[in-house]
């Protein structure tokens, strides 16, 4: 009971504390006048993936590999398989190619990278160098090239930015909701752990597991209330882009960043399984992506199924 309590306390703080961090963060960067393009691109993308940041570093340096890897593979599984397929069902969602190939084609290579760095069965700290590199060069192109064309994808990273709404306005007040978000972020992440270890040991379920399904759900909180509300306004672009970029970050930011800080061995399960079955989810987006052009319901409840699929075998064979 009292673990249960932890992780439902470590999820609503870390939600909470990921929202006000993001509005802070946003805010402050609208004040100083950074453009809506940066803003969605950088600020937008690193605050909704705080909370994984948060609970993977935490994880990392206090020896628990299995929940600070389980947490990235998990998320970028669930942010695919649930949140997209339950965007596309709420509302038929039409993009425009020229605006996710570029970040399609990178959430796949990223996949590939961690599935060749991972072969050895540890990520160390050359993986993660290669990793953050990764990363910056990604941000860089990602820029230099929307700053100079009137692209798509120009448009949509500027309009996550703008999708933010009763931001605050004033200087104490910007301060004040980055200080309450972070504090909520590191607060909510030590009662996750506590209640994700906890309920594993009292249930004889490993922590990978956990990592891989409650604590990923958990943390992938906020992409899914940013995806959610741009489905319902129909901004399909932006929930797509949303979770394209918060995989990205996942893999090549916060995984590099934890690898980068303790090195991490990898569950076995996770090698066998669950990084294919993440290499599949993003293969599978990016097909129904190219080909029609849109997310249908039916391929938003193919997407679902594939993930209550994932859910069963996760806490059956393994």
């Amino acid at each position: 009971m009292l673990y249960g309590l932890s992780l439902l306390a470590g999820i609503a703080l870390l939600t909470l504390g990921g929202e006000s961090l993001i509005r802070g963060a946003v805010a402050g960067a609208r004040r100083v006048g950074v453009s809506p393009l940066l803003t969605g691109l950088v600020v937008v993308g690193f605050g909704t993936s705080a909370p994984e940041l948060v609970v993977s570093i935490d994880a990392a340096m206090n020896q628990q590999p299995d929940i600070a890897v389980g947490n990235i593979v998990g998320s970028n599984i669930g942010n695919i398989l649930l949140i997209l397929g339950m965007c596309a069902i709420i509302c038929p969602m039409v993009v425009q190619p020229l605006a996710l190939r570029r970040d399609g084609l990178v959430m796949v290579l990223a996949s590939l990278l961690f599935i060749g760095l991972s072969f050895g069965g540890a990520l160390g700290r050359i993986d993660a160098g290669i990793f953050i590199t990764g990363l910056v060069g990604y941000l860089i192109w990602a820029y230099v090239s929307e700053s100079r064309h009137h692209i798509p994808a120009a448009e949509m990273h500027a309009s996550e930015a703008e999708e933010m709404t009763k931001l605050p306005t004033t200087g104490w007040m910007i301060a004040v909701a980055l200080v309450v978000g972070l504090g909520m972020l590191i607060g909510g992440s030590q009662l996750l752990l506590y209640g994700a270890i906890g309920l594993a040991q009292a249930m004889g379920i490993s922590e990978a597991v956990i990592g891989l399904t409650i604590v990923a759900v958990g943390t992938s909180l906020p992409e899914m209330a940013v995806s959610v509300i741009a489905a319902l306004r129909r901004h399909a672009d932006v929930a797509v882009g949303n979770i394209l970029g918060s995989n990205i970050f996942n893999l090549l930011g916060i995984l590099g960043i934890s690898a980068f800080l303790q090195p991490l061995p990898l569950a076995p399960r996770v090698a066998l399984f669950d990084q294919w079955v993440m290499l599949g989810a993003a293969g599978i987006l990016v097909l129904f992506l190219y080909t029609g052009m849109r997310l249908s319901r039916w391929e938003g409840a193919v997407l679902l199924a594939g993930y209550a699929a994932y859910i069963a075998l996760s806490f059956t064979i393994f």
